[in-house]
């Protein structure tokens, strides 16, 4: 069996490969899941700042999937935290709910609607098994029943590669997705990628 590793080599391989409309999808089904995750905690233990970013998580998929009237609500809500006390050099000075993982990769998901390029794709890869490893520490601090943690990243990595193999098949579509889809073409994309992309193991 591959080690997480390679599985994660495997991913970003194929991330710098497709195009860039096929990372954007990518990169915002990964933040949706890591979001889910973050809206079904107890209220307690959700951080307000990754809850305000829903909208542009929203906007993010509406224009990945061909709505090109979402770019300036993408880039307004990137602009907002570039400008915003969370986005610091201060290091453990400065406040660090960005850094949580569902934040952290929904930015990542609006930087690659507006780039496209591989890096911001790859980094929310990372923050989803990220992710997984924190649970993992997590579970293991409460004597809860731990799964084999090599098994439960490669796991992460799998689904990823499954996200992958889903949004290949619309390669045509989203070849040309950051120039505008017809309505008949996004509505459907919602149904056929979003849904599955969304959907949580």
């Amino acid at each position: 069996m591959d080690t997480w590793q390679e599985v994660s080599a495997s991913v970003e391989k194929r991330l710098a490969v497709v195009s860039s409309g096929e990372r954007r999808v990518f990169a915002a089904g990964v933040a949706e899941r890591l979001m889910g995750r973050h809206e079904a905690l107890p209220a307690e233990e959700q951080v307000p700042f990754t809850l305000s970013l829903r909208p542009l998580l929203n906007s993010v998929w509406e224009g990945v999937l061909g709505d090109t009237a979402a770019f300036t609500a993408v880039k307004r809500g990137v602009a907002e935290y570039m400008l915003s006390d969370y986005c610091h050099n201060d290091g453990q000075d400065g406040p660090d709910d960005a850094d949580e993982h569902a934040a952290a990769a929904t930015l990542y998901a609006a930087h690659a609607y507006l780039f496209g390029c591989d890096d911001f794709a790859v980094w929310a890869s990372r923050r989803a098994v990220d992710a997984i490893d924190q649970h993992l520490e997590h579970l293991a601090e409460q004597d809860g029943d731990l799964p084999e943690p090599d098994a439960a990243l490669v796991a992460e990595l799998q689904r990823q590669q499954r996200d992958l193999d889903l949004i290949a098949d619309y390669s045509k579509d989203l070849r040309h997705s950051g120039t505008g889809l017809p309505v008949d073409t996004s509505i459907r994309l919602r149904v056929e990628l979003r849904t599955p992309l969304s959907r949580q193991d």
